[in-house]
């Protein structure tokens, strides 16, 4: 028996060439994830390692982690002399410290750069950072960049920089060098200007050390010297040598990296379902194909049992090969990720690709496993065939197609009414967040469960609905329509597979563009103004300097000037602090607007307040609101109960109310600018950074640039879901292929008697060619749906008062794919029906 499906495989070698295919891309995918993650997160450790344990002890501050983090009190530093202290130990042979403090570097715009404050930090040849480029900085005038500084400034090697002191002064420096401080998170986010020590504690003021370094004496362990270390930094320093703290840095930022592994691997998986359903709908009809050949192995006395391990010896042949294939592939796959994405996700560019044995172990598995249990089900029912059924003349496919019977529509329609209520349960009331994520994830589920029930019956519902405009076009189209509603079954397995990627691409679609819509809103409500100026970024009682706002009102290129000022005040509840705001030089409810739940902002006066609805403690327009001031509790009649989320919480008082309540505050914490309606974009542009010109860590932000920032995030993440998605439609496209290659294998008689009443060989292949797109099209149609469906959904339970958007010219690239899909899918077959001898086909059987 054994010899027997052996050479049966020999012998139809091609018609599992697909079915081969759709696993190696599959196990691909999982093999490549594992490998790029796994050399990743070694890529990280080499990083950190590569400096650190250059060092026998590395001292920190000691940290309590018990104790909640206070964000006003100063880091915890080693006192000044404990560096002399470590550098007198016999166990030291050398020992640097780090001193840090803020040092915000301006850019080319004379902008502070980032929201927070650059750090500013001493490096040296003692201490555990090096520079990738130029050297190290020696003396007063010269300054390294961390990269990502470099990156986000534009700054070189050679060039000239300005960074504020911690009296804001302006200096001077020359970049001498870059260094990556790719796995460390703060320094990597805030930036890193570089000096000498000396230079670090002018630029800075600040004392003591943030870190020392000690490197061995020669013959000194390193646990001695951390011994050493302690005696003499005392209960308030935390030392370890210097693998333990690289192993703890590239610990934290591995962290990352198991995250973007498993996200990938979902994606992984996801084409690993698609290639199984191939597989599935390959050996289904290659079972119905061979009815004669398994009656036959029935007749000479083979048993059920035996037919049944015949056709999994044949799924497991083919699931190794093809395994083995998708593993070298995959582990070529993780390398050419690695070289092209490892340095930009901040690990070591030269560390050596990382294959073990799990992630091969892991490929086997997988490929293996999934071609065994897609095959079970077209295996049992091999071991139905009557061996009366080798006495057939025919050796095509009789009986694969039955009636779609009450019970499969009863159950799908059920399997529908309960994803539906799931979702109603999700989307009704207040269950926004992972609780309402999971409600719609597990209704998608329930309905794509229904979708693969009721296959067979949309099939057949599209092509009756199609096929009187199909019959009008001509004779292939006639034909087309005809074989696509004989064998619903058949194409509803094909289709469901390139299902799976549309519903997926369509749904993050409208997810992507309904929050772009929702933001683009959410940013016109709290960034009612080409330009917003915010005090500055370290100092939360900062203010706009007086002399920018009234360069500002004085520029004939702005229009419109807003104040924002700003304080809080006791709550009368337990949450916290109030915030109170007010506008001066705006009309609330024209230039500042805000949804309301109660009243309307345009009814704001003297002696009226607008109220978020967090605070407004179930009070509506017309009620009066108790406010604490400066001058005791105060009466106001609410004008306007806001919705929560909005640029307005807390509350908003009008001007003359605010600067009676609060008399104290003086300045404004932000300015909201227009523009003149007859001056260009950039002489707005100009005449705002011309007035903030003297205050350099006063933050400027441009709605139009902060808008083109999020979109191109957003454009960014769906290239890159499509991307990963798209090799699950490439296998679905595989899967369409190889279904109508072996209809076409099927229906070799037919065909040529179809070419023997007269259909050309073009008719013939066009006729497969709108089969195959009617297929697609079907396929992506129904995914397009359900994408519409569980998009909004999704998008309705995780970003509340989410604006609903259509992608519509998404969806037709969608349509278009999917044509282009089917006509790609029918070459080959087309191809080889065209081909085939009149005669010879005839006479084959």
């Amino acid at each position: 028996m054994l010899r027997t499906t052996l050479a049966g495989l020999r012998m139809h070698k091609a018609r599992l060439v697909t079915t081969a295919l759709a696993i190696a891309l599959g196990v691909m995918f999982v093999t490549g994830t594992q490998v790029f993650g796994d050399t990743l997160e070694e890529g990280y450790s080499t990083k950190v390692l590569g400096a650190a344990d250059e060092y026998a002890a590395v001292a920190i501050p000691a940290w309590d982690e018990g104790a909640p983090a206070d964000p006003e009190a100063p880091a915890p530093v080693l006192p000044a002399d404990t560096l002399e202290q470590v550098r007198d130990l016999p166990e030291v042979a050398a020992a640097g410290g780090m001193t840090r403090g803020d040092a915000p570097l301006l850019d080319k715009d004379g902008r502070a750069v980032g929201s927070v404050p650059t750090i500013g930090m001493s490096v040296g040849p003692d201490t555990r950072f090096q520079p990738a480029e130029g050297s190290l900085p020696e003396g007063s005038g010269e300054v390294a960049l961390a990269t990502t500084s470099a990156d986000a400034t534009g700054y070189g090697v050679g060039d000239i920089v300005t960074v504020l002191d911690s009296e804001d002064e302006r200096h001077e420096f020359t970049v001498s060098g870059l260094i990556d401080f790719g796995v460390d998170r703060e320094l990597s986010y805030r930036g890193v200007v570089a000096f000498d020590e000396d230079t670090t504690r002018e630029m800075t003021g600040a004392e003591g050390y943030s870190e020392i370094d000690a490197r061995a004496a020669e013959g000194v362990t390193d646990a001695e010297v951390v011994r050493a270390v302690e005696g003499v930094t005392g209960s308030d320093t935390h030392v370890e040598t210097g693998d333990a703290y690289g192993d703890r840095l590239a610990a934290a930022a591995g962290g990352d990296t198991q995250v973007l592994t498993v996200g990938l691997m979902l994606f992984a998986l996801i084409s690993v379902f698609v290639a199984a359903i191939v597989i599935y709908n390959t050996f289904a009809i290659l079972v119905a194909q061979r009815q004669r050949e398994m009656a036959l192995l029935r007749c000479v006395g083979s048993a059920r049992g035996q037919v049944f391990l015949s056709v999994l010896t044949e799924a497991l042949v083919v699931g190794l090969v093809a395994s083995a294939v998708g593993v070298a592939v995959g582990v070529g796959t993780g390398w050419a990720g690695f070289a092209f994405g490892g340095e930009a996700l901040g690990a070591d560019a030269s560390q050596p690709l990382v294959v073990g044995v799990l992630p091969v172990v892991v490929g086997m598995t997988v490929g293996t496993v999934m071609a065994l249990g897609a095959a079970l089900l077209p295996a049992w029912r091999a071991t139905r065939v009557p061996p009366l059924a080798a006495l057939r003349t025919s050796a095509t496919a009789q009986g694969l197609e039955k009636g779609i019977g009450w019970v499969r529509i009863t159950v799908g329609a059920v399997l529908f009414l309960i994803s539906g209520g799931i979702v109603f349960a999700a989307t009704d009331g207040d269950r926004t967040g992972p609780t309402g994520m999971v409600l719609t994830t597990v209704a998608g589920l329930v309905c794509f469960v229904g979708v693969v029930v009721l296959s067979p019956l949309l099939v057949r519902a599209v092509v009756a609905a199609v096929s009187p405009a199909m019959r009008r076009i001509g004779v292939a189209s006639m034909l087309a329509a005809d074989n696509s509603r004989r064998s619903p079954k058949r194409a509803a397995t094909a289709m469901i597979a390139l299902t799976v990627g549309a519903t997926l691409i369509t749904g993050y679609a409208v997810v992507s563009a309904s929050l772009k819509t929702t933001m683009d809103e959410r940013l016109a409500e709290q960034f009612p103004a080409d330009y917003r100026i915010s005090a500055s970024l370290d100092d939360p009682d900062a203010v706009v300097p007086q002399s920018a706002v009234d360069a500002l009102e004085e520029s004939d290129a702005i229009g419109t000037v807003v104040e924002r000022r700003r304080t809080s005040t006791e709550s009368d509840d337990a949450s916290g602090d109030l915030a109170v705001r007010s506008y001066i030089g705006a009309t609330l409810g024209e230039d500042i607007k805000s949804d309301a739940v109660s009243g309307s902002l345009t009814d704001m006066g003297p002696g009226k307040v607008a109220v978020s609805e967090e605070y407004a403690g179930g009070r509506e327009a017309g009620d009066v609101l108790p406010l604490a001031t400066e001058d005791g509790e105060q009466e106001y009649e609410i004008a306007a109960v806001l919705k929560d989320g909005g640029g307005m919480g807390g509350v908003t008082l009008a001007p003359q109310d605010f600067e009676k309540a609060f008399p104290d505050v003086d300045g404004a914490a932000g300015v909201l600018v227009d523009g003149a309606e007859d001056a260009s974009a950039q002489q707005v542009r100009d005449a705002v950074y011309d007035a903030v010109a003297d205050a350099p860590k006063v933050g400027v932000s441009s709605m139009a640039e902060m808008r083109a920032q999020f979109d191109d995030m957003l454009n960014i993440a769906f290239l890159a879901i499509a991307a990963m998605l798209g090799l699950a439609i490439i296998i679905a496209v595989f899967g369409i292929a190889n279904t109508m290659a072996l209809s076409v294998l099927e229906r070799t008689r037919e065909s040529a008697m179809l070419r023997a009443l007269g259909l050309t060989r073009g008719q013939l292949r066009r006729m497969l060619s709108i089969e195959a797109v009617v297929l697609c099209l079907i396929g992506a149609g129904v995914g397009i749906l359900l994408g519409i469906v569980f998009g909004w959904a999704a998008g309705t339970t995780a970003l509340e008062s989410m604006v609903f958007t259509l992608p519509v010219a998404q969806i037709a690239v969608f349509i278009g794919v999917a044509v282009a899909a089917g006509l790609l899918a029918s070459v080959l077959p087309g191809r080889k029906a065209a081909g085939a001898s009149i005669t010879g086909a005839l006479a084959s059987e």
